[in-house]
């Protein structure tokens, strides 16, 4: 494991000293920002290196390689933010940018500009230390890289005569980050990021289906073991086989049971977004208001926790420089907290949460989740299975939509079998959940003792901005749901 101060050593080599920058010149940015005049400014520094490689039909389809680096100038005034970004990491740069976000703030307006350089060419908490300052893309020679994609694919292929497809990739970044902030708190940290997905065609007799799967998380190649590549291969496989088998999915409302793990989604989407602050703040979520009010039925306890080791949604700190911490949201179905920013906390009152975020240097910081999941209960998923006399089991899901001003959700299951008599029979095809989150969780009426995170491969979009997360749930019971079907 990295020193606790390698990250911030190596950001300040890289981030500052490299481009002749240091404490004094930082400083002499925030002074022609008018500091005094404002309730808080920030300087977000960023350098990564990405990767993606793509395979089908044992052909590498694409590959590609991105080097990004740059600086986010953002000044606070009120309610009102004014953002400038460069990619060029230098003096004339970052005092242009400043100039271009005082005169956004002077105008008492929010807003967000490109900088063109002239150029040619006092901690609120310790951070944490999650994961490894690695550097993804060297721990594996680029020929190494493809060869795992390709045992991928024949791993697959080996599964079942009847797959006939298979589209495997393979991504990594390399992020270091550094914040300087109009407090004196000056913070860094290396972010790895590895992913792996897989994609199956199965055909038979004249249908088509497909699954599947992957994983990742904050660290380097070797997280993708042969064992791990066969978990892939068996997942992906398993849906695309079980779907060739499935009916129609029957409409109507029933009792759901939601799988563990990557069904954890729908909690993120229905419930997650609501309980972000600014949301709350303007008035906009179904949640406004509530602390300290039944949400949920007894027993349902949600948290977003950013303090996970290696997980994907996990951050030594957030892009505010504040460490990363667990907050529960909701306890015993109690709604507890939202998650937040300094903005929102500040003109709501209350602390921050560390759930400052931002797709990069060119994007402003939104609160954001991290990795979002509900906390077990005393049932077993068998027990859950067998308390159900007719209903529908959705093991796992594809994609889903939610209105966060009232929290109405839909959600389509990739993989789903019908419950007859505390039994699961048939797979179903088709079907999805139609519902308000709110009122989902009042309708828990078990929760299983079997919680499980995702593989890692959540990616979370909010104003068009894209960040890794994470979620998970156990196994739950979610009486008088609607099911849309197809049969």
């Amino acid at each position: 494991m990295n020193a606790p101060d390698a990250p911030f050593r190596i950001a300040q080599s890289n981030l500052l000293s490299a481009h002749d920058l240091d404490s004094a010149k930082i400083a002499k940015v925030f002074g022609a920002m008018r500091i005094a005049k404002l309730d808080y400014a920030d300087l977000f520094f960023q350098y990564s290196r990405s990767e993606g490689w793509s395979l089908e039909e044992g052909i590498v389809k694409s590959g590609s390689f991105n080097i990004e680096q740059g600086v986010g100038v953002r000044a606070i005034s009120g309610e009102k933010t004014a953002f400038a970004y460069s990619d060029d990491i230098g003096m004339p740069a970052l005092l242009d940018a400043a100039e271009a976000t005082r005169a956004m703030a002077s105008a008492g307006r929010g807003a967000r500009t490109a900088v063109k350089s002239k150029r040619k060419h006092a901690a609120l908490g310790e951070p944490h230390l999650l994961y490894q300052g690695v550097d993804p893309l060297v721990s594996l020679a680029d020929g190494e890289k493809v060869r795992l994609l390709e045992t991928l694919e024949r791993k697959c292929r080996a599964k079942d005569p009847r797959i006939t497809q298979v589209m495997a990739s393979l991504a990594g970044v390399y992020e270091l980050v550094l914040i300087a902030r109009s407090d004196g708190v000056m913070a860094a940290d290396i972010r790895p990021l590895v992913r792996m997905s897989v994609q199956v065609i199965a055909e038979s007799n004249g249908r088509r289906e497909s699954g599947s799967s992957g994983g990742g998380g904050r660290t380097d190649y070797s997280l993708f073991s042969d064992a791990r590549l066969d978990e892939f291969a068996n997942e992906a496989v398993g849906q695309a086989l079980t779907n060739l088998d499935s009916r129609p999915a029957p409409a109507g409302s029933m009792t759901v049971v939601l799988g563990s793990g990557w069904p954890g989604v729908l909690l993120h989407e229905a419930i997650g977004h609501g309980l972000e602050g600014d949301f709350n703040r303007k008035g906009s979520s179904a949640f406004c208001g509530r602390i300290g009010e039944r949400v949920g039925a007894p027993g349902v306890t949600v948290v977003d926790d950013g303090t996970l080791p290696g997980r994907r949604g996990s951050l030594n700190i957030d892009d505010e420089g504040n460490p990363t911490q667990c907050n529960t949201l909701i306890e015993d179905g109690i709604l507890r907290g939202y998650l937040q920013d300094s903005l929102n906390a500040r003109l709501m009152g209350v602390p921050v949460t560390g759930n400052g975020r931002r797709e990069s240097y060119g994007h402003v910081v939104l609160p954001r989740m991290t990795n979002t999941y509900m906390l077990n209960g005393d049932k077993t998923h068998e027990e859950i299975i067998a308390s159900v006399k007719h209903g529908l089991y959705a093991e796992n899901f594809g994609g889903g939509q939610v209105d966060i001003t009232n929290g109405k959700f839909v959600f389509s299951a990739s993989v789903a079998y019908m419950i007859e008599n505390g039994k699961v029979t048939y797979p179903v095809k088709g079907a999805t959940l139609i519902g308000n989150g709110p009122d989902a969780l009042t309708r828990v009426a078990m929760i299983g003792n079997n919680l499980k995170l995702d593989s890692g491969v959540g990616t979370c979009g909010k104003e068009g901005q894209s960040v890794p997360v994470g979620v998970g749930q156990p196994s739950l019971r979610i009486d008088g749901l609607t099911v849309g079907g197809t049969g």
